[in-house]
């Protein structure tokens, strides 16, 4: 049976169940309004999954990952930009990255001349989703990976309207000592600042304490063991895991010492250990009987990083982090928990998807409009956003998404259009790195600037067959279409590293990264 047809299927049985009076489905009572978690993991590979593993291997152990995508909704045509902070920032403001934020800048950076945009990742302006979501009632929780700016108050997670917030600002930091990057002041270079912050100050004591990830994990225990299940909760964790540096508890490493390569045993790890996480995850959401009115999505930011030292693998799709070929855009994604209806439930949807659908879906839920006022006052884009519940409950399985901007890219309908020089134009194996690629990293470029590449991406999902020759009709459309979604392209000068924000750093946190304006 075709996916269409396994969702035809699943459409007939809604019926068939309500006709025979079976317990397939519970609408929440009126007036009630569903949970909903939001997990963002850091550059997960595709072929770093289960169920994206035709072939089973030892190598991959996500059985809580695979269940909860089992029971329910596999979103296999899922896409974020090609690596980590446009991805998040889309997904927290609802604009298509090309809208809101195309650099993967430090969170210290900042134009002065330029109080609306000129910081990194989110304009200043542009309200966030937790905001809204607190605007229907939520209590709003932030726990992990931030990397959506830092400059202001504003914003910080609380400032984008989440009640509390536990992580860090930057792409990544250490996982044991919490240290990210360094920074100079007064010709001076610092490199032991910490990146840990709490709510509305630095989280002093907690750093250099346990695994990060591990404290993640209990943090987010904590929410769900303490939140009053009367009201409805909008939890975003966003883990570190499986972002570099890689670095897992020695337990971890020795359940997969059978592998050879170091830097594919510790993904490996890594994965396994979040894996535990989200089991620890669901069974609190059972244990305090949440689980029937939760709505859980599930995606990565971005295709896993296949360059040296990054760990992951994309198999079989082309490419990985930092290109536009699917290996990095189209990512491992799911909705499950027991807000999906039952008949919904172990399917497959191949429509678009965007991380800044979420953003319209989850306002939707939460009975609050999605135009964003403010941002409109400030003239930045509006939300991109579209809502994807009717998809995700069955109640339309056409997508209202049929483009989406990569910037430089773009796929529109079945087609996708390549127009720069695209490295990283091979394919991994089942087990990468490997012997002959023990260093990782794809050699094999491709230059699609001069003459366009062109790809069937629903027949040729690997991206092996250039069509642009073949096609010229299909290839002077999708250029037409390209030269109309860049002719909208925000791209604000956002400035450069601040030295204030060093000093901030040092003198006002005490060696802790924070805001350094007010």
């Amino acid at each position: 049976m075709t996916r269409y047809g396994c969702l035809l299927a699943a459409l007939l049985l809604i019926h068939v169940s309500l006709a025979l009076g079976e317990e397939a489905f519970v609408e929440p009572a009126a007036g009630t309004k569903p949970h909903i978690v939001m997990i963002l993991v850091d550059d997960w590979g595709w072929a770093n999954v289960g169920y994206h593993r035709d072939t089973p291997t030892k190598e991959v152990q996500t059985p809580n990952f695979d269940a909860l995508c089992k029971q329910g909704i596999e979103l296999d045509q899922h896409y974020a930009y090609k690596f980590c902070s446009p991805s998040r920032s889309s997904l927290m403001s609802g604009r298509l990255p090309i809208h809101v934020n195309m650099k993967n800048l430090g969170p210290d950076v900042y134009n002065p001349k330029d109080p609306v945009s000129g910081f990194a990742a989110i304009p200043r302006n542009m309200t966030g989703i937790a905001s809204k979501m607190k605007l229907g009632g939520y209590a709003t929780h932030h726990v992990g990976k931030w990397d959506a700016g830092m400059a202001t108050p504003d914003h910080t997670p609380t400032g984008r309207g989440f009640d509390t917030t536990f992580g860090y600002f930057h792409h990544d930091n250490d996982y044991y000592t919490e240290v990210a990057y360094s920074c100079a002041y007064e010709k001076h270079n610092y490199n032991n600042i910490v990146d840990l912050w709490q709510t509305d100050g630095p989280a002093v004591g907690k750093n250099g304490t346990i695994y990060e990830e591990e404290m993640f994990k209990q943090h987010v225990l904590d929410i769900l063991g303490n939140h009053s299940v009367e009201t409805p909760l909008f939890l975003y964790y966003a883990p570190h895991i499986a972002h570099t540096p890689l670095e897992v508890p020695q337990s971890y490493q020795d359940r997969f010492s059978f592998i050879p390569d170091k830097t594919r045993l510790m993904y490996h790890a890594m994965i396994t250990f979040l894996d535990d996480v989200i089991g620890n995850l669901t069974e609190m959401l059972h244990k305090r009987d949440m689980w029937n009115n939760t709505l859980i999505i599930v995606s990565s930011d971005n295709g896993g990083p296949e360059y040296a030292g990054g760990g992951a693998n994309n198999f079989p799709l082309r490419g990985g982090k930092l290109s536009n070929w699917q290996g990095g855009v189209r990512v491992n994604a799911f909705a499950s928990g027991g807000l999906i209806p039952t008949a919904m439930r172990g399917t497959k949807y191949d429509g678009y998807i965007a991380l800044a659908d979420w953003y319209a879906t989850f306002c939707s839920l939460a009975g609050v409009d999605k135009h964003d006022e403010r941002a409109s006052a400030a003239k930045l884009p509006p939300v991109d956003g579209l809502d994807m519940w009717p998809v995700l409950s069955g109640q339309n399985m056409t997508s209202p998404r049929t483009e989406i901007p990569l910037s430089p890219g773009l796929i529109s309908g079945d087609y996708k259009i390549l127009v720069s020089r695209m490295m990283q134009a091979g394919w991994t194996g089942p087990q990468y790195p490997n012997k002959t690629n023990p260093a990782g990293g794809i050699k094999a470029s491709m230059n699609c600037s001069k003459r366009n590449c062109l790809f069937n991406i629903k027949e040729d999902p690997e991206e092996r067959k250039n069509l642009a020759d073949s096609m010229p009709e299909v290839l002077k459309h999708m250029q037409e279409r390209h030269e109309v979604w860049e002719a909208t392209s925000f791209n604000p000068n956002r400035g450069s590293a601040w030295p204030e924000a060093c000093q901030t750093a040092l003198e006002k946190y005490g060696g802790y990264w924070g805001p350094f304006l007010p």
